[in-house]
């Protein structure tokens, strides 16, 4: 390192690792800062120095390097781009959950005016909507939070009084003190669907028509449940947006089934524009303003504690199976969550993962080698009623990990079946259990390996499980210990079986 040039060429990851050291050792700025002074007065960096370093905007000298790694207990070298070990560069977010992110670094290329232009271009060789890339950016959100947003919750109560449950009748009273008629339609007006882009084979179940009129499908009236979450989310468009002029369009059977992409075929540039973000934030706001609403967090999760979490639970709450089990994601205790909802052949319509849980199929495009062990998707293909419980082994990166979760088949107005699953990752409650989760884990894996793929439960880890299923008191975790464990995989092509499921199917 003879001159600051050098410097500035080995340093694109050096802010990102400074910032992430600082946070796995639960340092402020302040306090690294302070650390700095007591070692080396002059050459010490300010909190606001300390900030920029580790924005990428500026490039400390070696004396100012040198005191930080010695903080750290760290070599000069290892700051620099010669050694950009994985976790070094992944970025810590803290307690949030959702998948693993990425350094983006060199900080240069990921600069605004760069991205304005890169991301654009992307999205038009991928075939990727500017709506699908909104969602995606909404959903990442989501996770890295883990599905808490305590001013959402906050709005909700205030208007429903933190009632449990809500009646249809305590809803429409909501609307008319905020100046809000219905009105009952029979036929979408074209308006409507031409500026939605869709045609008649979708159902426009609701829309608002400003200044203050939501236009109501008539088939909603003998679906109660439903007619509920469509006022609450136009309550919540009200409340959120002050009825602003934006028509909020509620669709079924709009984002479900596309066929499977010609590897060969053309892919169909797209292009986005702020709208795109700005509307896809509001539908999400809305729409978790109407499950708090109806299900808010405080009396919900004491009516989940009760009744051990059971996906009936909805009835008591009068709501969907579809809202239950999203808000179970928020009022539950415990983070490490996931949620789908799967449309057969392989389309997931909604998605939440605070566990981080790989993808079975993608929610934009569909794959061609899906792994077809993934409860959520052997529901769909099977004639089933009622609820299933299972446990399964997946690999995340180089772990096995243990997750239960439970599936429900039901038919949205449109007619079409899906599936809804809530799921936990357990790896983290049996380590608060003191145990090790990560050879539990393997040793399950091993055994359904042995087995072609699926398991009975040795009664060792069966007891570890058992223990931690009533201490997180969720029901189906139990009657999934009393099933067979099943291996699983985000593709075909990493099946773990043996012989290889992937394998099979390309001899068939």
């Amino acid at each position: 390192m003879k001159n600051k040039n050098s410097l500035n060429r080995k340093a694109h990851f050096l802010g990102t690792k400074i910032r992430n050291l600082r946070k796995r050792n639960r340092l402020t700025m302040e306090d690294l800062s302070s650390r700095c002074i007591k070692l080396d007065p002059e050459s010490a960096p300010s909190v606001s120095y300390l900030s920029m370093i580790e924005r990428g905007k500026r490039v400390p000298s070696e004396e100012v390097l040198e005191v930080i790694a010695e903080v750290f207990q760290k070599n000069l070298s290892w700051f620099l781009d010669d050694i950009p070990e994985e976790d070094a560069i992944t970025p810590s977010k803290g307690s949030g959950g959702g998948i693993s992110g990425m350094a983006l670094e060199p900080n240069f290329l990921f600069s605004n005016e760069i991205l304005q232009i890169a991301i654009p271009e992307m999205l038009s060789q991928t075939g990727t909507s500017g709506r699908q890339f909104a969602h995606l950016l909404i959903r990442a959100h989501q996770e890295h939070h883990q599905n808490h947003f305590p001013d959402l919750e906050r709005a909700a109560e205030e208007v429903g009084l933190k009632r449990l449950p809500l009646s249809l009748e305590e809803l429409i009273a909501i609307t008319k003190q905020m100046g809000m008629q219905i009105k009952w339609f029979r036929k979408t007006p074209l308006s409507v669907l031409q500026s939605m882009g869709i045609d008649e084979s979708h159902v426009v179940t609701s829309f608002f028509d400003p200044p203050s009129t939501i236009y109501i499908n008539q088939i909603m009236k003998n679906q109660s449940q439903r007619l509920k979450y469509n006022l609450a989310v136009h309550i919540g468009h009200a409340v959120l947006h002050d009825k602003d002029g934006m028509k909020n369009v509620l669709v079924t059977g709009r984002n479900e089934i596309t066929p499977l992409q010609d590897k060969n075929a053309k892919i169909q540039t797209s292009g986005m524009d702020a709208q795109d973000i700005l509307l896809a934030w509001r539908d999400f706001e809305c729409s978790f303003f109407a499950g708090a609403l109806l299900c808010p967090k405080v009396p919900f999760r004491q009516l989940l504690d009760r009744n051990g979490y059971e996906i009936n639970t909805a009835k008591l709450a009068g709501v969907s199976e579809s809202v239950a089990m999203r808000r179970m994601t928020a009022a539950s205790p415990y983070p490490h969550w996931h949620y789908f909802d799967a449309y057969a052949p392989g389309k997931l319509k909604a998605v939440y993962r605070g566990n981080g849980i790989p993808l079975p199929w993608g929610n934009m495009s569909l794959v061609e080698d899906p792994c077809q062990h993934w409860a959520v998707f052997r529901m769909i293909n099977e004639s089933f009623t009622g609820t299933s419980a299972q446990i399964s082994i997946l690999n995340v990166g180089d772990e096995a990990r243990i997750y239960a979760c439970e599936s429900v088949k039901v038919e949205d107005l449109a007619g079409k079946s899906h599936v809804l699953c809530s799921g936990i990752d357990l790896n983290p409650a049996i380590a608060a259990q003191g145990k090790d989760a990560l050879s539990i884990a393997n040793d399950l894996k091993q055994a359904c390996v042995a087995n072609s793929g699926s398991s009975q439960i040795p009664k060792s880890i069966k007891k570890d499980l058992l223990s931690v299923a009533r201490i997180l008191n969720i029901n189906w975790v139990e009657r999934g210990i009393e099933n067979d464990a099943r291996l699983i995989c985000s593709r075909g092509a990493v099946c773990p079986r043996s012989p290889s499921c992937y394998q099979h199917c390309h001899e068939l």
